[in-house]
């Protein structure tokens, strides 16, 4: 068993990630994981990141708060303890335009290099 107290979970820095802090709570800095890792990402009022894909799917919870979610096509407001799903390669924007702080959960697959 591998245990991550929230307050002792390792911060990570994304790029094009903005007014947020991000923390892992497992996997990669967080402990061993074999098939996914998860983190938790803090968006402050105003807080967002920038419209960009992923090769790998993505599942978010709003743990607290409400999150926009922006795809190239499609916009909603995630709240408290909504989720959703991100197809491999579809583009994604999170943005909290809410007066408070919002947490939300990630959860994805850890990338394997090819040999």
């Amino acid at each position: 068993m591998n245990v991550t107290r929230f307050d002792e979970a390792p911060e990570y820095l994304p790029a094009h990630h903005y007014q947020m802090r991000c923390v892992r709570l497992q996997g990669h800095e967080a402990g061993p994981a074999d098939t996914l890792w998860m983190g938790v990402s803090t968006i402050e009022p105003g807080g967002h990141t920038s419209l960009a894909a992923s090769p790998l799917e993505k599942h978010y919870v709003v743990l607290q708060g409400e999150v926009v979610v922006c795809t190239g096509d499609q916009e909603t407001t995630l709240y408290q303890y909504d989720s959703c799903r991100l197809a491999p390669g579809e583009t994604r924007a999170l943005r909290n335009d809410s007066a408070g702080a919002a947490m939300i959960l990630l959860a994805m697959p850890i990338a394997r290099s090819t040999p």
